[in-house]
């Protein structure tokens, strides 16, 4: 047999090809042991998330007092945004992943898209809180839009009128630190507590620009101040508020809900 020379060039090519494949074989083996881990901490994060804008999160609260609140307090339904009904939850759902099927997604007609998504998942899953006695407190919508860099992520939670805004967080976004990266300031957040999503023909009103807090055509029941500094952020808040509580997205959904026809 010949002797296997690991200083000819075949010799180290033979040996950096094992190697690869080595750690090809522990990369890909981390990575499989590592997943449910990481969904388990996403859930989690999720969670946390939907608790915070519905003031329900405890300060330092664990992981395992996150889990309880949110077994006790939320409950968790689909909406067929196209009939604005609730609809069933199919198990695997996940809102971005259904948005990239065809058979679970629908195109958004670019006079609508004010969001910039271009393609949107048929179902939405929304988060219904609850006191003790079964009663609706608040529901909790997922919301997201493009930004000046990135696609914002957040949650609004409003009123058992289906109209009041009770608080909004936004969890995901790639805006610039200190300007439109500010959408995370909870100081900025608080300005949408109070406002009303709808005018009185029930059309989306939430309006974000400057000034608009305290201009009097719509400060006091719709206006937000804009972010200083951050006009395209801003501009993609305008969207994103524009087209959730529009035809396209939760618009129905909610109108359906002020009128009792929801169960």
């Amino acid at each position: 047999m010949a002797k296997f020379n690991k200083d000819s060039i075949s010799g180290t090519m033979t040996v950096v090809v094992l190697l690869s494949l080595v750690c090809s074989v522990i990369v890909a083996g981390s990575a499989t042991l590592l997943k449910p881990k990481q969904e388990e901490q996403k859930q989690l994060d999720k969670q946390r998330s939907i608790l915070r804008v519905a003031d329900l999160l405890p300060a330092n609260a664990t992981s395992q007092q996150i889990r309880q609140i949110f077994a006790q307090k939320i409950e968790t339904r689909c909406v067929d945004l196209n009939a604005g009904t609730f609809a069933p939850c199919p198990a695997d759902f996940d809102a971005i992943a259904f948005s990239k099927n065809p058979q679970t997604s629908q195109p958004i007609p670019t006079d609508l898209d004010k969001a910039g998504l271009r393609v949107r998942a048929k179902l939405a899953q929304i988060y219904l809180v609850k006191n003790g006695a079964g009663e609706l407190q608040q529901m909790v919508l997922p919301i997201y839009g493009s930004g000046l860099w990135s696609m914002m992520y957040g949650f609004v939670s409003v009123a058992a009128n289906g109209d009041t805004i009770k608080g909004i967080t936004y969890y995901d976004e790639g805006e610039t630190p200190g300007l439109g990266g500010e959408i995370e300031n909870p100081r900025w957040q608080a300005q949408f507590v109070g406002k009303k999503l709808f005018n009185a023909q029930g059309e989306s009103a939430i309006v974000v620009a400057k000034g608009a807090a305290t201009n009097p055509v719509y400060g006091r029941e719709h206006g937000i101040d804009s972010l200083s500094g951050a006009t395209l952020t801003s501009n993609g808040v305008q969207g994103t508020f524009s087209y959730w509580f529009g035809p396209n997205g939760f618009g129905p959904f909610l109108n359906h809900f002020r009128k009792g026809e929801l169960q």
